[in-house]
Parts: structure tokens; sequence; C-alpha cells
């Protein structure tokens, strides 16, 4: 179910995406904002509390309506079920056309449109980076967005699906990453307070979950890339920061296309050109290529054994 499932949710992707705006991420976020204007104190155990009923509530909502078909309708409607929900939560397509604009800007010649691109995608101050620069901010937050909207969310669904628990997993790693980015929001008035506990549990809480999707990403990376690079890249870059998951895939990509990436990445490697976002590009597509193979894999061996 679960290669049958991520295919079909990554081919309807690429056929129709969920625009940036829609109810299902409206929905999640409107959730997460009641849950923490009625449960965040600002005490530690609030926090936790608050957390657990924002993340875990629809998780456990999903996983109970995958029961609920699997048992009274059968496991085609499960699966039909999990396509929806990954269709949800995988987003290539929610960030991919700012990595075009850009790319296409910069091939072009036009620096200003694809500086202006890049400052709408990052929210960022944009107007004075050289060209290298803008390659490297695109590159960077292309292949992190790329490790949360779906690599990221391969590991935590196909891990639960395997036990049982059905798309549960992809809605868990996607809200507690939703719940981490909105603890670090600037402050807002028209917006909920975050406490200072609440914001330390959803980023030690997030740093945790994304640990292991972060070393599978980079590992990934290093064997559809150049291997030896990308795995003493990032060996390297976590002896010196052992918690930084970011830092473990960009190392690891840095190594993997032999580009410079980061503020304290090889010296050596590439400075950041426009020809890197396709290596970057051809990355990406065979580390998914790699893990529907892998999927492929192991469902004929369930099917066989």
């Amino acid at each position: 179910m679960s290669f049958i499932s991520i295919l079909l949710a990554l081919l309807l992707e690429q056929a129709k995406p969920l625009p940036q705006i829609n109810p299902v991420h409206n929905t999640v976020r409107n959730w997460v904002r009641w849950v923490l204007r009625n449960f965040d104190a600002g005490a530690k155990p609030h926090a936790w509390l608050a957390w657990c009923l924002a993340a875990l509530g629809p998780a456990l909502l999903v996983l109970a309506m995958h029961w609920l078909l699997l048992w009274q309708l059968g496991w085609i409607a499960a699966a039909v079920w999990n396509v929806m929900i990954l269709y949800a939560t995988l987003g290539f397509r929610q960030f991919s056309h700012h990595f075009t604009q850009i790319r296409d800007a910069l091939l072009a010649g036009d620096e200003v449109a694809a500086r202006a691109a890049l400052a709408r995608w990052k929210r960022m101050d944009a107007s004075e980076l050289p060209r290298s620069e803008i390659v490297r901010h695109v590159i960077e937050h292309s292949v992190l967005s790329a490790h949360r909207h779906v690599f990221g969310v391969f590991v935590w669904y196909s891990i639960l699906a395997a036990l049982g628990l059905g798309p549960a997993g992809a809605v868990f790693y996607r809200v507690t990453e939703y719940l981490a980015v909105f603890a670090k929001r600037p402050v807002k008035p028209e917006l909920p307070p975050v406490s200072d506990a609440v914001r330390e549990r959803a980023l030690r809480a997030w740093e945790a979950i994304d640990w292991l999707p972060a070393r599978v990403t980079a590992l990934s990376f290093a064997f559809v890339g150049s291997f030896e690079d990308a795995v003493d890249s990032w060996r390297r870059h976590e002896a010196v920061h052992p918690l930084d998951n970011d830092g473990v895939v960009l190392a690891a990509t840095a190594g993997a296309v032999n580009v410079r990436l980061g503020e304290e990445m090889d010296s050596s490697a590439l400075t950041p050109e426009p020809a890197h976002l396709r290596a970057v590009v051809g990355l990406v597509w065979r580390t998914v290529v790699m893990w529907m193979v892998f999927l492929a894999l192991l469902s004929t061996a369930r099917l066989i054994g």
C-alpha cells in the first residue's frame, strides 16, 4: 500500500498541485492557533500539553479514519485515504515554482528579477546579494524544502505505515514542522502569543523528530551523488554541529554536487553558479526515483513473503 499510495500521490500532486492557500492547510493552521490560544498558559506542563494536543490531534484523527475505512470498507478505501493524506502533505509544487522563477531569471541574466523573487520567497532583503549568493540561497532553501515537504514525509509515513498506523506519520511530521515554524515566527498582534515554554518545546521536539529524516535524506543524496564527498562533508559538519539537522542535509548536498553552501562549508568546493541549479534538480529527482525503487522492492518482498 505504501508504494502505490506514494506513487499516486506524487503523480496527482504533479498533475494538480494544491494551491499555497488551501482548506487543508488552513484547517491545520487554525487548529494549531486554537490549541495554543486555549492551552498555552506559559508553564512547562502546559507547554507539553499544548504541543501534544496540537501535534497528535490531527495524526490521531487521520489514524482513526484509516482504521475505520480499513475495517468497514477494505484496503482499497484505506489506500484512497492514504493517497488523499499524502497528496495534502507532500509538496514538490508548493515550492518548485519559486525555484523555477528564480532559475529562469538567472539564466536570462536578469539578476534584479531573481533578487526580487528570492526576497518574496524567503522574506529577506536580497537587494545587495551577488549572483553566487542568490544561487546559494536558492539551492539551500530548495533542498531544505524538498527534505521537509518530500523526503521527511517519506520517512515518517513509511515507518508508521509499516507498523499499521497508516498515514499518521506524514501528518505528524508536517504538523510538528509547522509548530516549530509557528513558534519562531515574529510576534504579531493579530496572532495568539507563543510562550517561551511552548517555543522551547516545539523546537526541541522538531529537532528530535527530524533527526532521523535529515540523516536519511543526507544518506540518500550521498547515494545518488558523489558518495565519498557527501559523507565526508556531512561528518565534518556534524562533528562541529551535532544537532544541526538542516546543516547535515546542506553539508551532504554540498558534497554530493561539489558546491559551496552555508557559512562554514568546504572552501575547496565550487562557488555556486546557475549550472548548479540543474545539478540539484537532478539530485532531488534521482533521490525520488531511488526511494520509489526501494519501496517497490519492499512491497514486492512482502507480497512474496
